[in-house]
């Protein structure tokens, strides 16, 4: 593979980077006191759930989220800071691009009819797919130093 500036690997983990530290500004511009006081973010997601079309989505939000919304706000946004941090250092990265892309499948399916969501959720989920299977923690990562995922 002929590439500029960059060995193809490394470019590889400057698109696994770039991915962390979008995840990283997810968490970051979350209003983690709504979330978590106010219970804002699950509460906007029940209303979507509510909403849709599909059955499944209704019923797996009722099922899985609606219980325990504090947990769940927890989960969601200690998720993005996990899975930011994770792909930027190159730790446990191929958990962390699995992981990522389990997410952004979560909210595509929820968000399914709000196109300004989409873009986000499946070009995030294109670069995940891209970084998994091109094994971009070989580059630039703490797996590699200290040898893991070989």
């Amino acid at each position: 593979m002929d590439t500029v500036w960059l060995s193809g690997a490394e470019w590889v983990a400057v698109l696994r980077i770039g991915l962390g530290l979008w995840w990283l500004e997810s968490w970051r511009h979350k209003d983690k006191k709504g979330w978590f006081q106010r219970g804002t973010g699950i509460a906007w997601a029940a209303d979507v759930a509510a909403k849709h079309r599909w059955n499944a989505v209704r019923s797996g939000f009722d099922v899985v989220v609606a219980p325990r919304p504090q947990t769940m706000a927890y989960v969601v946004v200690y998720a993005e800071l996990a899975l930011g941090l994770g792909l930027v250092s190159g730790f446990l990265t191929p958990v962390a691009l699995v992981g990522g892309l389990l997410l952004n499948l979560l909210y595509l399916v929820l968000m399914i009819h709000d196109w300004a969501e989409q873009g986000q959720n499946s070009m995030m989920a294109l670069i995940s797919v891209v970084a998994l299977f091109t094994m971009s923690w070989q580059t630039w990562s703490l797996d590699d130093v200290f040898g893991l995922f070989q």
